[in-house]
């Protein structure tokens, strides 16, 4: 196979284990930074450039993408896509996923359990926004945050509303949600590649810091899912139209709730404390979605799964 990652960068942990696995497997992979990519958009020779060289005979795009550069990123993941490239994630569940209001309100119509979540555009609205979630203590996020910046706990009303407040001062919007107390600072990252949980870990955060990211000094530990849980993770994987994906869950009173759905979900934390080859599965996956393209011989749905 040919295989290209979208990515800013070679040397990152992530694009260089998956590049390795594929060479290791035997196939022709090559790192694309996405930001230098630039498109031909037209109907009848729709085509990707870069350094210079159109970018064919691809049978599988790998997107890496950076949830500064969603829009350019998933522009490019879209253009692969009017191709018929296969891209285990599409440019569609990428944007599904990065924005979480949207992630959020799709997981919920499905059914899936999540976070009492909040959410508003006015502060005169603030006492209804914190009893919906049940008031204080609880939590404020940043619609656009990630690894854990843009999240504050907020343990008291009058908290919570200066941190409203001032977020709503700067015209940022936020999601207010409960704070599962019981969960202890841990969460759960269940890495899911096709229709499988692969791998899993419990991440607990640090003394006095509620957010688990390892990013942010967590710690990390082998753990087995519960046949909820390992179902939880699926559903919203697949839901969402995801084939790679970390979905983040907390242990809560009323069983697993989601807390976020990763479309590029690090390979280092998770590799190393579950002692999965996750690279190596994501290659495999790959090798079977495009041999089942080539016995059907419809290259034209190489995206419809």
């Amino acid at each position: 196979m040919k295989i290209g990652i979208l990515s800013r960068k070679a040397s990152l942990y992530s694009t260089s284990r998956l590049k390795e696995a594929g060479l290791t497997r035997g196939h022709e992979v090559h790192v694309i930074d996405y930001l230098r990519c630039y498109m031909n958009i037209t109907s009848h020779h729709p085509h990707v450039a870069y350094q210079g060289r159109e970018l064919v005979g691809y049978d599988a795009v790998i997107p890496r993408i950076g949830a500064s550069n969603t829009f350019y990123g998933t522009a490019v993941v879209r253009q692969f896509e009017m191709m018929g490239v296969f891209c285990p994630n599409s440019s569609q569940a990428i944007s599904r996923s990065r924005d979480k209001l949207r992630c959020l309100q799709i997981l919920a119509a499905k059914g899936i359990g999540l976070p009492v979540t909040g959410f508003a555009h006015s502060i005169k609205d603030i006492d209804g926004l914190v009893n919906i979630v049940g008031g204080a203590p609880l939590v404020v996020k940043l619609l656009e945050g990630t690894q854990g910046i843009g999240v504050v706990l907020a343990e008291t009303k009058q908290a919570a509303t200066s941190v409203i407040e001032a977020f709503r001062g700067l015209d940022v919007n936020i999601l207010v949600q409960e704070f599962i107390k019981e969960a202890e600072g841990a969460d759960i990252r269940a890495f899911v590649v096709g229709d499988r949980v692969i791998a899993a870990m419990k991440r607990q955060g640090g003394p006095g810091e509620f957010r688990s990211n390892l990013h942010r000094g967590g710690t990390a530990e082998k753990i087995k899912l519960t046949p909820e849980e390992r179902s939880t993770a699926v559903r919203a994987a697949q839901i969402l139209g995801l084939k790679i994906a970390g979905v983040d869950i907390l242990r809560s009173n009323h069983g697993p709730v989601v807390m976020e759905v990763n479309s590029s979900p690090g390979l280092g934390g998770i590799e190393k404390t579950s002692e999965v080859d996750v690279a190596d599965n994501i290659i495999q996956f790959l090798e079977k979605k495009n041999e089942a393209i080539l016995t059907e011989g419809k290259p034209a749905d190489r995206n419809k799964y």
